[in-house]
Order: structure tokens, then C-alpha cells, then sequence
């Protein structure tokens, strides 16, 4: 079965996490995005687990449906959801932070099980060891090994991933707080990592410049706050629709099974340059060493960011892909496309209007972005259209992001649409 995945996303009871980041909200935007399969996000949270397992009930081996999945609307009117099924994955994310080598590591892992019972040992584990009760991601005094010799232990079908690997205050990689080698972080059981997220600020061409990393899957996921945030990264798979396919395409790491991933453009990640946002400092990693890491304003230490950190690390120039390895596809959210053709924010009321025009004519936002014939989305949209084709070229200009500051991609030079607001007629002629 082809179908897309997101399975990085928090629950309500994580820190700065929408309300509406409930099943239902979770299950009705992925319809409209066109996901099959969403991590359920914090499971080790006693509440949140327990809502689970309230409200979902076993589907295919490892993968759980919404029991009121037929009396959940669409959170959007006039956007029709599709009817290809929606299942969720029992997933968490736990926040290690310890010392390693006379230095204080903070580095967020990824967890994932097939089953209600394997969550339940876990979360028994990782409550004797700290408060999982105040946070949906709780921060642990844990090393990340001992972790994922936890998992191993009392979940042995399930895996770890480390989390937006790149990131610097809290990933395997960080410049701040992370390390320079998986075997350095997790030791004698590396070898039982075999996948990583790539964040939102990095994407697989930077990742395979680094020859340690050939032997990884390279997944990605949205890391949402807000149920309208999913897919904006996301891995297509064509494989047995259920927990073990899932986890054995991502250890193969194979095209036929493990397609690929949607990916952010990685500039538009909030960490993706180097800077100082007190300052309103952005920096390219040569004009940080120039300047010997400080800021030029204030002269305090920058923010080393993903770009900077992957070329530190880097052993080559150029990108190397084994043969068969999945592809990847660099998307700008539909709200965001239609934002900018409308000269207006991506929530407001107008481009929301236009996205469910869009969802109505053309079906899921990532069928839209991805297969839609550019002739077919040209009959309705001509602009739109356009926008499209030169986003799936690459033909876009970019903003990098810096410290904690979310870049900017834009289909269209400065001055190439017309001044002030649009309206939905401009998009939708017709």
C-alpha cells in the first residue's frame, strides 16, 4: 500500500500545544493533508495515555483507529475530507538531558511500539526515573543509551529515533549540547539505531554529506504543536500497512518500500543559519568563524545553526546517495503558497478560504503539492499552478532561518505579483 506518514506530534498536555491537538483534530486535518498515519505523540503522559486508550481501538498489527472516526466533521468548512483511512501509531518523545564527557547533553529521542501493553512497561521504567506527569515530552535525567536500553528491554518490537538530529539545543548533533557520532551518544547499542529525523532546519542532501550517516534511513515528520501543522514534513512508504512493515522499510532503507520524505526547504527552518535573534543577527557559517562565533552587535556567542554544525562535521563536498536510496521532495505548505499569492498571512481568513477551494477542486494538500498534473491545478488556478511548478523545481528564493526564527520561501521574486492584497477570484478565476 502507498501511503503517507507523520509520526513526530504532541498532545495537548505538551508545552505550547494547540487545545484543538486532540484525536478527532489530529485525525480530521490529516484527512485534509492527506496523511494515512499519524504518531499518537506522548504516550508516556498519563492522561494523554490514557485517552488513548479510551478512545482507540486495535486496526491492522501495530496500528490503532479512532472509534468515533465517522462522527469527526472537518475542522475546516467547505473542505471536504477524503475517505482513505487514518490510523495512529503509539509514538512519544522523551527529553534526555545528563552529563557525558565533563559536558551537560540534552538530546530528544523519539520512541515508537506496536502495542497499548509495551507503552504501559515503559512508562512504568521511565516513572521511577523522573516526572513524566508535568509534560507531555518529559525531561529525564537519562542518558540516551541507557533509553534506548529501556526500549529494547520492555518494548523489543518497538525502535528509537533520534529526534530533529540537527537542532542545537536538544539533538544527537547539536551544537550545543549534542555529540559528534552516534556510537559516542549511544555506545554498545548503536547498532540498534538504524533511523534518524532529519528536523526541519536539514534535509537528506546535507545529512549524506556525512559518510557516518550512509548506513541511516533518513525520516521525517512534522514535530507539530498544532493539528494544521501536519505534513509539513512527512515519509511516503509503499509497504504492508502496519507497525512491522513500517519499521522494517525504515531499517532497509530502500526506495521500494521507504520512498522518501516531504521536506520543508531547510532554510525555512528556524535553526537552519547561524545568529543571534536579540540582535537581529543572521550569519552564514563563514562569516561566524570570521568573526570568531560572537555576535557583531553585542559581542555575546551566536547560535551555531544546523547548516554550520552539518559542514563541521561533513566529510565530503557533494551529496552521496547509495543506489536505491529514497528520494525527497521540498514542498512549501499550501497555506503559505497561497498567503504569498494573496499578499496575506497563511491563517487568515481569506487564504483559509482558499485552501478549502483548493482541497474541494483538487482533493488532499499533498496529492496537490505532489502529483497533481501542473495542467490539470493550470485549468482552475494559473497561478497557483505556476507557484507549484516552480516549487517542485526548486525554483525558489530563500530566507534562511536563525536562531529560534522560522525562514522564508517565496515562489515569486519581490515585485514579479502585483502590489497589496488579492482576492480569491485572482487564484480561482473561475
Amino acid at each position: 500500500m502507498n501511503y503517507i506518514a507523520d509520526l513526530h506530534i504532541h498532545s495537548p498536555y505538551s508545552r505550547a500545544t494547540s487545545r484543538e491537538s486532540t484525536l478527532a483534530g489530529l485525525l480530521g486535518w490529516a484527512r485534509l493533508k492527506g496523511i494515512n498515519l499519524v504518531g499518537s505523540g506522548d504516550f508516556t503522559h498519563p492522561a494523554w495515555f490514557a485517552l488513548l486508550k479510551e478512545e482507540l481501538e486495535p486496526a491492522e498489527p501495530g496500528f490503532f483507529r479512532l472509534k468515533r472516526e465517522g462522527e469527526v466533521a472537518s475542522p475546516l468548512p467547505g473542505a471536504s475530507p477524503g475517505d482513505a483511512p487514518v490510523r495512529f501509531l503509539l509514538s512519544a518523545e522523551v527529553s534526555c538531558i545528563y552529563k557525558r564527557h565533563g559536558r551537560v547533553r540534552k538530546v530528544h529521542n523519539l520512541l515508537y511500539v506496536p502495542d497499548v501493553a509495551s507503552a504501559q512497561r515503559i512508562n512504568k521504567r521511565l516513572g521511577a526515573i523522573g516526572n513524566i506527569v508535568s509534560d507531555g515530552r518529559p525531561i529525564l535525567g537519562l542518558d540516551s543509551r541507557d533509553l534506548l536500553e529501556i526500549v529494547l528491554e520492555e518494548a523489543p518490537e518497538g525502535f528509537l529515533v533520534p529526534a530533529h538530529i540537527w537542532t542545537p539545543w536538544f539533538s544527537l548533533f547539536g551544537s550545543r549540547s549534542g555529540f559528534d557520532s552516534v556510537e559516542e551518544c549511544y555506545g554498545d547499542l548503536s547498532g540498534h539505531i538504524f533511523a534518524m529525523e532529519t528536523g526541519l532546519s536539514s534535509d537528506p542532501a546535507m545529512n549524506r554529506l556525512v559518510s557516518g550517516l550512509d548506513n541511516y534511513a533518513m525520516i521525517s515528520n512534522s514535530d507539530c504543536h498544532s493539528p494544521s501543522r501536519l505534513g509539513r514534513e512527512a515519509n511516503l512508504l509503499a509497504t504492508g500497512f502496519d507497525f512491522y512493515s513500517l519499521r522494517d522499510a525504515f531499517r532497509e532503507n530502500r526506495a521500494d518500500t521507504f520512498q522518501g520524505t516531504v521536506e520543508f526547504f531547510p532554510e525555512e527552518g528556524k535553526y537552519h543559519f547561524d545568529g543571534h535573534l536579540d540582535c537581529g543577527v543572521c550569519l552564514d557559517p563563514a562569516e561566524t568563524l570570521r568573526l570568531g562565533e560572537a555576535c557583531p552587535v553585542c559581542g555575546r556567542p551566536v547560535t551555531v545553526g544546523v547548516h554550520h554544525r552539518v559542514l563541521a562535521l561533513a566529510d565530503r563536498t557533494e551529496p552521496v546517495y547509495p543506489d536505491g536510496a529514497p528520494k525527497f521532495f521540498s514542498l512549501i505548505p499550501l497555506t503559505e503558497l497561497l498567503g504569498e499569492l494573496l499578499g496575506a498571512g497563511p491563517a487568515t481568513a481569506g487564504v483559509m478560504a482558499c485552501y478549502a477551494e483548493s482541497l474541494r477542486i483538487f482533493g488532499s494538500e499533498l496529492e496537490l503539492l505532489l502529483t497533481t498534473p501542473l495542467a490539470e491545478i493550470h485549468r482552475h488556478a494559473p497561478l497557483l499552478a505556476e507557484a507549484i511548478g516552480r516549487v517542485r523545481e526548486g525554483r525558489v528564493h530563500r530566507q534562511p532561518g536563525y536562531d529560534g526564527r522560522y525562514g522564508v520561501i517565496r515562489a515569486f521574486a519581490p515585485g514579479e505579483l502585483p502590489g497589496g492584497k488579492r482576492k480569491k477570484g485572482d487564484i480561482f478565476p473561475d
